[in-house]
């Protein structure tokens, strides 16, 4: 137990780390929308944030979906790390228990931007009204926003503890090719993602396509269980086998 999970903490530590330096590196160094190419054309680093879920999408303008939205990040991290613990326990395959972790770093990963990069990155030094995620219409969160040197009171996301924008960087800028039909050109997977983002899914697929292998089923229990529901088996009376009831039912007659 305590193998596997120094094993499984050391790989959500990695994941968290490589997630945050790489998230503070940008936003330090990268202007939003600033572009730079990872493989070709087609794989790069964009700047942006997201005040919503993984993949940038939304939930909502009131105070309340956003911190409904991060509640729920730690009472889910607090699930899983309970589940993962239990399941340490038990014989479960390394692999399942890593899976897992996947899924706890990615959701930490995002839960950290959330919690604290509104003190890390000032909103008054880095808030930046000209900027699409950080405005919220119906917010009822007002700001003095200089818009070229006119100053106009303007609606922005909310911020604070639990409130910070999520840090996504990475995108792919493949097409589906022409000669398919309705979705010739268009983008194969649109969304601007992070590492923590990543985490969450690969974890995810492997849960869903290694399933059985995490849970095998055992083979003796369902021969068992189909013995005992085949309808043509005659049925006994308290488990007498057949021939001795009988061997009753003729002495009875005698």
């Amino acid at each position: 137990m305590k193998k596997n999970l120094i094993i499984v903490t050391i790989i959500v530590t990695i994941v968290l780390v490589f997630d945050q330096v790489l998230k503070i590196y940008i936003k330090s160094n990268f202007s939003p929308g600033e572009t730079h190419p990872l493989i070709g054309d087609w794989f790069v680093l964009e700047y942006i944030e997201n005040q919503g879920m993984a993949f940038g999408t939304t939930f909502g303008s009131s105070i309340w979906a956003k911190l409904a939205l991060s509640l729920f990040r730690v009472a889910a991290i607090v699930g899983i790390v309970y589940y993962l613990i239990k399941q340490a326990r038990t014989k479960i395959r390394l692999e399942f228990l890593i899976a897992v972790g996947l899924i706890l770093a990615g959701a930490t990963g995002n839960l950290i931007d959330s919690m604290f990069y509104d003190y890390l990155f000032p909103v008054d030094q880095y808030l930046n009204c000209h900027l699409e995620y950080n405005l919220l219409p119906g917010s009822g969160n007002y700001y003095n926003c200089d818009y070229y040197g006119i100053t106009e009171r303007t609606e922005i996301r909310h911020t604070g503890f639990l409130f910070g924008n999520v840090v996504d960087m990475f995108q792919f800028r493949a097409t589906w090719p022409q000669w398919m039909p309705w979705i010739s050109g268009k983008e194969v997977f649109p969304a601007i993602w992070n590492v923590a983002d990543a985490s969450i899914t690969l974890g995810v697929v492997l849960v869903f396509l290694r399933q059985r292998t995490y849970f095998p089923k055992d083979k003796n229990q369902e021969k068992k269980r189909f013995a005992l529901n085949v309808p043509w088996k005659k049925k006994t009376s308290n488990n007498i086998p057949p021939e001795t009831e009988e061997q009753n039912a003729s002495d009875t007659k005698q």
